[in-house]
């Protein structure tokens, strides 16, 4: 079993800034891909930033050039640095861990606010 713990959420005015981390444990046998998720009220879960084992990264339109997904091998950690945020960006963010072979984790979530 793994485990996903999310931390760095929290209300932000627009135009600021968060970091969200999250740290994998368990029985942590391979990753294909660690990456961030999120869903706002009435809306479907979506992609927000992936990132592969290779260091390899995926964003959504919607956030890129303002978010920067990074992670820690030795630590089985990712990152997503939230810069210039909107209202819009306002959703519980989701830690998701790929281990492939169609095994996938998911964090508890992590709300983040923007609001004035």
């Amino acid at each position: 079993q793994v485990q996903l713990v999310e931390s760095g959420g929290g209300l932000v005015q627009p135009g600021g800034s968060l970091r969200l981390s999250c740290a994998a444990s368990g029985s942590i046998f391979s990753i294909n891909a660690m990456g961030w998720y999120r869903q706002a009220p009435g809306k479907q879960r979506e992609l927000v930033a992936a990132i592969t084992a290779d260091g390899k990264t995926n964003y959504a339109d919607s956030v890129k050039g303002r978010f920067t997904i990074s992670r820690d091998n030795a630590k089985n950690s990712v990152y997503l640095q939230m810069n210039s945020l909107k209202p819009e960006d306002a959703a519980v963010y989701y830690c998701n861990l790929d281990q492939g072979a169609g095994m996938a984790y998911w964090g508890k979530g992590t709300l983040v606010t923007v609001s004035s």
